[in-house]
């Protein structure tokens, strides 16, 4: 199923009172680091093809590259700057002068830090949507959104937004400030955030903005064994659900997408996809899934996926896919709210 080149995805709120947002957005990612090789031409068309589709919320992090990311979007974001809504994050840190795994950081002094690093990468006077990437358990969390309340009343954020948290933490953030949107997984193969997340945001008037809908790609069909079929570098050969005989068990999981994609003349990434997205009409809330690619082709493919309505059938076939899933999202669960619920 291709996407008439006519057609504009429809919107949702981003937050209440927010801006009006295509319905899918576009993570980025991707276009600098964590999948193997890239085409920086072919990544720059995606960002504008993308904008003529009706995808307006664009989302980056400063860990992503150290800054790397933002910096190579900044000319999009800049030649396009009342069209675009522009998602950043912090929290994820590097050690000083230590190479070795990220650290998770709240404190007030690195977040002030962060958001001028991020403006001066960006290019920007203010941030549409600032996320915090991940939970420091250490800092209470009323206090790391007290210092993110402090950068919106500066003029610096406009909209805040957390990812990870749980739904006690997203209730306990909101009594400081309005927050417009959780990120955090969300798909076929992971729905942990359905039990307390999703309620929450709910209730508070939180949009939904689900990374990784299509499980980083395995979703797709697009690979099997990450050890096997991808580049050395590539993020995914860390994770548990992509190697081994955990992805073994994993890719046998995709014979009902399989089948209601050939019900649809869809492919199975376009399936993956729309069970996501269908989530905002199952759960009452906004969900704004935010499906990275760096391809032209596959940011058409991505939007189409936003025209496929999945019957009653189709999502019974679909329903029992995430419990059978081996593996954990990470190799290190610190980086997921799962655990805390």
């Amino acid at each position: 199923m291709t996407n008439d080149n006519n057609s504009k995805l429809t919107t949702a709120p981003l937050g209440t009172g927010g801006p009006e947002v295509g319905v899918q957005g576009l993570g980025c990612m991707g276009m600098s680091i964590a999948y193997g090789p890239t085409d920086a031409d072919e990544a720059r068309a995606t960002l504008e093809r993308a904008l003529e589709l009706g995808v307006t919320l664009y989302d980056t992090a400063d860990a992503y590259g150290e800054g790397e990311n933002e910096r190579f979007l900044s000319p999009f974001f800049n030649a396009h700057r009342d069209e675009v809504v522009v998602a950043t994050k912090f929290a994820l840190a590097m050690p000083a002068g230590v190479t070795g795994p990220r650290i998770i950081r709240n404190d007030p002094d690195y977040i002030r830090q962060a958001v001028e690093a991020s403006l001066k990468n960006l290019g920007i006077d203010v941030i549409d949507l600032y996320y915090m990437h991940r939970r420091d358990v250490n800092v209470p969390i009323e206090e790391t959104v007290g210092v993110m309340a402090d950068l919106v009343r500066q003029g610096k954020v406009k909209q805040l937004g957390l990812s990870e948290v749980t739904g006690a933490e997203l209730h306990a953030a909101q009594a400081v400030h309005p927050i417009a949107a959780v990120q955090s997984e969300w798909s076929l193969f992971s729905r942990d955030i359905e039990a307390g997340v999703v309620p929450a945001a709910r209730e508070l008037g939180v949009t939904l903005v689900p990374y990784s809908p299509l499980g980083r790609g395995f979703l797709t069909g697009s690979f099997t064994d990450a050890d096997q079929e991808l580049t050395e570098g590539d993020y995914r050969r860390t994770q548990p659900r992509f190697t081994g005989t955990n992805a073994a068990a994993n890719a046998a999981l995709l014979a009902p997408i399989r089948a209601v994609a050939e019900s649809h003349g869809a492919s199975v990434g376009q399936i993956a996809l729309a069970w996501v997205q269908q989530q905002a009409t199952v759960h009452n809330l906004p969900v704004i899934p935010i499906p990275g690619t760096r391809r032209r082709t596959r940011v058409e493919e991505n939007a189409a996926a936003t025209q496929i309505v999945l019957s009653e059938q189709d999502m019974a076939l679909l329903d029992p896919i995430a419990a059978g899933v081996a593996g954990t999202r990470y190799p290190d669960m610190r980086f997921a709210s799962a655990g805390r619920e």
